[in-house]
């Protein structure tokens, strides 16, 4: 009997072998959509509010920053003006700041499934979704249960919490689908249906003071079960009055409790195993990847070991092998400026792609800023140093962002040039920040730094409204509700600190959203735009003239850039492709430009861009 038990254990084990490296070997290396994608980042709360039967109540907001709900508090209406005080926080005597984390505008998973054939006109290809688990704040990175979608995101927020009570959240046999949950189904397959992507944020490093294992340590104290689960610095003395107990906050913030870095993945073992369930909930939730989500963001991704991620990735494309794993690697050393070198992690076992803060600020250096502007040929080294640096498949699937939650938007970057990427950028950090609309010069310059995003390697990411011409500085002023075309918004007349403002008119900006829309077109009509080579043919650091071209399968684009606020006139030669005229057309214009024996006087607008083939 034990031979026959040994030979039975024996060829389980090379089953379980044969099938791990056959799921290995079935994995590519980067999912081939991933290099065509075009992002669209979108916060939830602020996106649109579909249903306002959902939205929040004081009720919803317990266990959340500030810990205290101002008396009359309600949601703030959509159109007012950003940085006007409501009468009840006129009331509670404090700031716009400290008001701000106290605001809800209702955003909901209806409001997006109401705005998705607006992504698909823009031509979105991949949707990515800040947090939506249930949590009390309004940005969501205070995880309360991972197993639920926000009950304020769905249609029955009192329901919801009606199944939540009926479940043990450390068993998944338990678990039921609430109707947010449905409801965020749904806009998968709504997705689906157009041929899009959907991923959203895994924040696994940390959760919520209301996360259920922290509340049950809370309470049960070395008793409970999840003890190990956070990093404890000291229990509770039941003996004294003075209560001691004592954890780690992820960066020293008590409201977000980190999880312990101990156990076979250098992450709590009963932690790991719990993420493991949430990843097969929302990637197969009837057993089917197609109906799931495409792949996960993970947040604050260097604070857990590539060891865990290593084997999240396992966990992911054994569900569903084209998905895409995209980490937030990011500040290396804020304080001295030094992002990330995210090489480590894009080594074909943990991530497929980064959010690529370090294209962000190479273009800001070289778009948007004045005095400490960087030239042609520093932009060109910043690109291809991460060339060198990370594997070409990852290269071409990094986000190609330009701002996001965490940043100022690219607008009012613009309006207030040279200062380090994501330092001192609100007038609550900087009392010299500018919270103006951008003007005409500006706006081009948005143009341009649009037309780079299109037509350089990386799948570019647009922030919610980045389109349709919002501004605003970092957290709070980057999260404003979304502008929309079929609104009437209130002139932003306000400032947080009391300063002499311009009154600024708030509205769709239709020409942008087309510039954008066109830019995405002519990227989606022509691989060459997201998988050919990259080559600088022409770098100007006197006029300030940038050309390169992107090439694939014996198709040449050419992208010309000037980067002055006057008008400059170049003669370039390009490379003999096929035969034929000769004649380049610009795919943005329609413009012919005629040359001999393929040489071409180019006449370029301030802040202009031209893709020519």
């Amino acid at each position: 009997m034990k031979k026959i038990a040994f030979l039975i254990l024996i060829t389980n084990l090379l089953i379980s072998l044969s099938t791990f490296a056959q799921s290995k070997k079935d994995i590519p290396r980067v999912p081939g959509w991933a290099k065509n994608a075009v992002w669209y980042q979108i916060f939830p709360e602020r996106f649109a509010n579909g249903d306002k039967n959902n939205d929040p109540t004081p009720h919803d907001l317990e266990g959340a920053w500030p810990y205290k709900i101002p008396d009359g508090w309600h949601i703030t209406p959509w159109t007012s003006d950003w940085y006007k005080l409501q009468p009840w926080e006129k009331a509670n005597g404090h700031d716009f700041y400290w008001n701000a984390g106290t605001r809800r505008y209702g955003g909901d998973i209806q409001g997006i499934l109401d705005h998705l054939d607006y992504l698909q006109k823009l031509g979105i290809t991949a949707i990515y979704l800040n947090p939506i688990f249930e949590s009390p704040s309004l940005h969501k990175y205070d995880t309360r249960m991972y197993h639920h979608v926000d009950n304020n995101f769905g249609p029955d927020p009192k329901g919801d919490e009606k199944i939540w009570a009926a479940e043990n959240p450390a068993d998944p046999k338990t678990w039921k689908w609430t109707s947010a949950d449905k409801l965020f189904l749904k806009l998968i397959k709504e997705v689906h249906k157009r041929g899009m992507k959907i991923i959203i944020d895994g924040v696994f490093n940390h959760v919520g003071t209301s996360f259920w294992a922290f509340q049950d340590v809370v309470k049960n104290q070395q008793k409970s079960p999840y003890k190990d689960w956070f990093i404890i610095k000291s229990w509770d003395d039941p003996k004294t009055p003075k209560d001691e107990f004592d954890y780690q906050g992820w960066a020293g913030v008590k409201d977000l409790p980190e999880i312990n870095k101990n156990g076979k993945y250098d992450l709590a073992d009963g932690f790991a195993e719990h993420v493991h369930a949430i990843i097969k909930r929302w990637m197969e939730p009837d057993g089917n990847p197609a109906d799931g989500i495409d792949g996960w963001r993970l947040d604050v991704a260097e604070k857990i070991n590539i060891k865990f991620w290593r084997e999240f990735r396992l966990w992911v494309k054994n569900i569903n092998p084209e998905a895409y794993i995209t980490g937030e690697i990011w500040w290396d050393n804020w304080q001295i400026n030094r992002m990330f070198n995210a090489a480590p992690w894009l080594q074909g076992d943990s991530f497929d792609g980064v959010m690529n803060y370090r294209f962000a600020q190479a273009v800001k250096n070289f778009v948007v800023d004045i005095k400490d502007q960087i030239s042609p040929e520093a932009f060109t080294d910043s690109i291809k140093i991460l060339m060198k640096e990370y594997p070409k498949d990852n290269f071409y699937a990094l986000q190609n962002l330009v701002d996001s939650h965490d940043v100022d938007r690219i607008g009012s970057q613009i309006v207030n040039p040279d200062r380090w990427f994501d330092h001192y950028a609100n007038p609550g950090q900087n009392k010299n920040y500018k919270v103006r609309k951008p003007n005409k010069t500006e706006l081009l310059k948005q143009k341009l730094i649009a037309g780079i995003q299109m037509t350089m390697p990386g799948a570019p990411m647009i922030y919610y409204g980045d389109e349709a011409g919002m501004w605003g500085g970092d957290d709070p002023d980057c999260r404003k509700p979304m502008v929309w075309k079929n609104l009437k918004y209130e002139t932003e007349v306000s400032d947080p600190l009391g300063r002499a403002r311009k009154p600024d008119a708030v509205s769709f900006n239709n020409d942008l959203f087309d510039w954008y829309k066109k830019l995405i077109f002519i990227r989606k009509e022509n691989k060459t735009l997201s998988e050919g080579d990259l080559k600088f043919f022409l770098v100007d650091d006197t006029d300030k003239v940038l050309g390169y071209s992107r090439s694939l399968a014996g198709k040449t684009i050419s992208v010309i850039i000037n980067n002055n606020d006057e008008g400059k006139s170049v003669n370039i030669k390009l490379e003999k492709i096929n035969e034929g005229s000769g004649v380049l057309t610009n795919l943005i214009n329609g413009e012919k430009i005629t040359g001999v024996n393929y040489n071409y006087k180019i006449d370029l607008k301030p802040y202009q861009i031209m893709v020519l083939e």
